[in-house]
């Protein structure tokens, strides 16, 4: 079966290279605990507010 699993991280100024790779764990801790061994996808968007990127969604598509 077919499942999308989408995760979310705030941004802030000066600190996003740190919370994307919270990001990257968060997203690989959840591939591990859910024993997933076929990834179809991963993409990332980010959100907008006033002109400003101020957030990451990441989605990730798999089998299970």
């Amino acid at each position: 079966m077919i499942k999308v699993k989408t995760f979310g991280e705030p941004l802030q100024p000066f600190r996003a290279q740190r919370e994307l790779g919270e990001l990257d764990e968060r997203v690989n801790r959840f591939i591990s605990e859910n024993n997933i061994t076929r990834v179809l996808s991963v993409s990332d968007s980010t959100t907008v507010e006033a002109g400003n990127t101020c957030g990451l969604i990441r989605v990730l598509v798999y089998e299970e």
